[in-house]
């Protein structure tokens, strides 16, 4: 069975959850790792979700954002570390856009020690992938995207699964471009950010922050035809009731499941 484990679910500031970043377990028990947080709390999470690292050779790193690429360097160090003790076998591949391989490459070689900066470009392979650009894996094909960011360049991907044919769509923590309509139309799991609800929309300001909130989310989710979506991106001021009033509101605009984990939260992908 396939799972999505979310080891955090925050947006850029926040500081009683984890930035947003998650593992997709496959069926033979391997991970996929789409970002990993803004520093070496991720560490943490892992520990908490007892998710093993030497089960994680792929990873997608969607954009150069401090909450999303500073975890991957410790990421890169652990690892580096583990097959350095002969604790992990094979490669580590990350794939990302030009502007991320680079921040990566140049974070690396000026923060690793020696011995772990080693394993980088011969163990440790960053990918520069393209828009459109697909990447053939054993079990599911990836494939990215530009999500057209008004910010930084970021990357979104659509993940189609060997085992069953079902479509998962990660449109990165900025909101929905037409353009990537091809990517997103009809999946089965549409992963979206939600900055705040609706009626905090004053509190939160999202749109000041080219952010989205629930309302919008379950509109797309409508628009485009999905099965299931998944929110995460959020601020963390309402957190005990965010789970509740997240997915009330979303639901008003869309027929389909609604989801809005807790960190360290799983979710079962069938």
């Amino acid at each position: 069975m396939k799972k999505l484990i979310m080891l955090g679910t925050g947006n850029a500031m926040v500081t009683k959850i984890f930035n947003t970043c998650f593992l997709i377990e496959l069926p033979d028990g391997e991970l996929f790792m789409t970002d990993a947080g803004g520093g070496n709390g991720i560490l943490r999470q892992m520990e908490q979700a007892e998710a093993d690292y030497s089960r994680i050779h792929h990873m997608f790193v969607t954009h150069g954002h401090t909450d999303h690429i500073l975890g991957a360097v410790w990421m890169i160090r652990k690892i580096a570390s583990l097959m350095n003790n002969g604790k992990y076998e094979g490669q580590l591949h990350i794939y990302c856009h030009d502007v991320v391989a680079d921040m990566l490459n140049t974070m690396c070689a000026m923060m690793l020690k020696k011995k772990d900066l080693a394993n980088v470009g011969r163990d440790i392979l960053i990918h520069e992938v393209k828009d459109g650009q697909v990447v053939e894996l054993p079990q599911l094909k990836l494939t990215a995207f530009d999500i057209f960011s008004t910010k930084a360049k970021q990357f979104g991907y659509r993940m189609e699964f060997a085992d069953d044919g079902q479509v998962l769509t990660c449109l990165g923590d900025e909101p929905y471009n037409p353009k990537c309509i091809q990517y997103a139309q009809g999946v089965d799991w549409l992963l979206s950010e939600a900055f705040c609800k609706y009626g905090d929309r004053d509190r939160f300001k999202p749109y000041e922050k080219n952010h989205s909130t629930s309302k919008e989310a379950g509109e797309l989710a409508q628009e485009l035809g999905v099965k299931n979506v998944v929110l995460y991106h959020t601020e963390d001021k309402t957190l005990a009731t965010r789970k509740e009033e997240y997915g009330a509101e979303c639901s008003k605009y869309f027929q389909g499941n609604v989801y809005v984990p807790e960190d360290l939260e799983v979710i079962n992908l069938g």
